[in-house]
């Protein structure tokens, strides 16, 4: 899944999952069975029911009105989700994560009639996949997006680390750590890393090789990279 992230006036960096091609097009279909099943359901009811000519007027807005406004009344009382898109657990966020206005909201559900009525969605495809932040033109111009809600766990985000096969491990005193124990210590290796927080990397490596009795003589990123790879040799191979 991609993700994209963005800065907020804050300095607070936001990482949005973005919604994947075939997640909205599966929502998408669905959102049209609905659609389906409720019209079928309103004409079958006015089918059975004796109506002058007069009132095919009334049965067409009853149909045609909530079908026509089906994205934009769903999403502004749904908190940016349709019936698909629930199920499909996507929503459609502004572009800094905020609840986007009605004004928002009706932007892109104006451009929609281009993009996915005249082009069958062929418009909003290719717009999609260029864009890398998971927009189509009506997002562009109403700065929102549709991001996934589904949770996902990365390699990076488990215990487990890519070891070669003939890998040769250095601390064997890494086994006196429990498994929730040295994910404690990934996770805070792996954050520290990303943010660049070498304060945090040493401190962590200090603490490891005290608990471990060793000293250690690589760089303290270059230590603790050693002492999870170690720990996965020893546990995988037990």
């Amino acid at each position: 899944m991609d993700n994209f992230q963005v800065e907020t006036a804050q300095n607070v960096n936001i990482v949005h999952n973005v919604a994947g091609v075939g997640d909205r097009i599966v929502a998408y279909l669905l959102d049209g069975l609905f659609m389906g099943v409720y019209a079928i359901i309103v004409f079958v009811i006015f089918a059975n029911t004796e109506i002058s000519s007069d009132h095919f007027f009334i049965v067409g807005l009853t149909i045609g009105l909530p079908l026509f406004l089906y994205h934009l009344l769903w999403e502004t009382l749904y908190n940016g989700q349709s019936p698909g898109k629930a199920i499909m657990q996507l929503r459609v966020v502004k572009i800094d994560g905020s609840k986007p206005a009605f004004s928002n909201y009706l932007l892109r559900w104006l451009l929609r009639s281009i993009e996915i009525t005249a082009t069958s969605g062929a418009l909003a495809l290719v717009t999609i996949l260029l864009n890398g932040k998971g927009q189509r033109l009506g997002d562009v111009a109403a700065v929102t997006t549709v991001i996934s809600e589904k949770e996902t766990v990365s390699l990076s985000q488990t215990l487990l680390t890519e070891i070669p096969d003939n890998y040769s491990p250095t601390y064997p005193q890494v086994t006196i750590f429990s498994d929730s124990e040295m994910q404690t210590i990934k996770n805070i290796y792996t954050e520290a890393r990303y943010h660049r927080n070498h304060k945090v990397i040493l401190e962590l490596a200090i603490k490891v090789a005290n608990l471990m009795e060793v000293k250690y003589e690589d760089k303290p990123l270059s230590f603790l990279d050693t002492v999870i790879k170690d720990y996965n040799h020893f546990t995988q191979n037990m």
